[in-house]
């Protein structure tokens, strides 16, 4: 099964990290725009696990650390060291008043508010708390988080963060937690390729979470970005393959794009899209889901889950066979680049 098919992160070095092929988001366990029971989280965790899913992804941001709680839960019946977990650092969670409570989409959040903080102290402080609501004794791979132009929201504050961390320590705290073996990889968890580019030119980053910026709808990340991972041996970990809705849901009323109402040349293209795959029997969300993987830099997709049945629907995309004639169709109607690899040219994603 694809789900159980492994690539490394951080390949070059003795302790590498093996990744499932699906992995697991955990935003959507924060409550992301809706809140989630509990049950419903802990049977989408376990749903995954039961699947074979190696590869868990969270971070504080995600409902205040509720996506870290209940990934601590489940966590507790799953053998730690069967799997990988990530989680990111950048933010602090402080206790707060109820009108001081920051919750970026998120609903139903303990009563903390956030505070961006990438010096030494702060990674070090993120990680011990994350730790905690996680109750594990380490992380596999670290993320530094959300340090893009989209999260900051100005290029100018994006970069006074990355200078914050490695002016300020970051880096060299998450250098020492992975020379000290606690952690296997660091990385960055954002929404923008540009500042995966910059940062890999500032230091020695083992993989990134990429989010929507290499998918079915866009590949400009094929410009610079990716052929430089190839040359680093950097992996990518893709999150956000369907563009924050629209390549799940197609161009429907009200269908999002990158995180809002899609723009009507978005709708067209997601059209023409949505035609190629009918043509071929093919939902396009399957499509979607797998396109992604015929990059040779990207190790594992994360798309995320509400309930047990959404766990199991994304296996099966995942493992639904798609024909060749349809990523040949899409590069001849010119709707993905012409460089961009295949998976049915690629041997990890057959």
């Amino acid at each position: 099964m694809k789900t159980t098919q492994t690539a490394l992160l951080n390949a070059r070095t003795a302790r590498p990290v093996p990744l499932t092929r699906i992995g697991f988001g955990g935003a959507p366990l924060g409550n992301l725009y809706r809140a989630v029971s509990e049950e419903d989280a802990q049977a989408a965790l376990q749903a995954a696990y039961d699947a074979g899913i190696r590869y868990f992804d969270t971070a504080p941001q995600y409902g205040l650390g509720r996506s870290e709680t209940r990934f601590g839960e489940a966590l507790s019946r799953f053998d730690r060291n069967a799997l990988q977990l990530s989680t990111k650092i950048g933010r602090l969670l402080v206790d707060c008043d109820p009108d001081e409570v920051t919750p970026e989409a998120f609903v139903d959040v303990p009563q903390k508010r956030i505070v961006f903080d990438y010096t030494y102290d702060g990674v070090m402080r993120s990680y011990e708390a994350s730790l905690k609501r996680l109750g594990v004794a380490n992380a596999d791979i670290l993320l530094v988080h959300d340090v893009c132009v989209f999260s900051q929201g100005s290029q100018e504050a994006s970069d006074a963060k990355v200078r914050e961390l490695f002016d300020g320590g970051g880096y060299k705290a998450l250098s020492e937690l992975r020379a000290a073996g606690d952690i296997a990889a660091i990385g960055a968890g954002v929404n923008e390729w540009q500042v995966c580019e910059k940062l890999l030119g500032l230091g020695d980053f083992d993989g990134f979470l990429l989010a929507g910026r290499y998918t079915l709808l866009e590949q400009d990340a094929l410009e610079s970005f990716l052929p430089l991972c190839e040359k680093r041996d950097v992996g990518i970990i893709l999150g956000g393959p369907y563009n924050s809705g629209i390549l799940a849901t197609g161009a429907v009323p009200g269908a999002k794009y990158n995180y809002a109402d899609a723009p009507e040349e978005i709708l067209e293209r997601v059209r023409r899209i949505e035609a190629v795959c009918k043509a071929h029997d093919t939902p396009m969300i399957a499509a979607a889901l797998q396109f992604v993987l015929g990059h040779p830099c990207v190790k594992t997709v994360v798309p995320g889950a509400v309930n047990a049945a959404e766990v199991r629907a994304n296996i099966d995309l995942m493992e639904r066979d798609i024909p060749a004639a349809l990523w040949s169709d899409l590069r001849g109607e010119g709707l993905i680049r012409p460089d961009a690899p295949l998976p049915s040219e690629v041997p990890h994603a057959a």
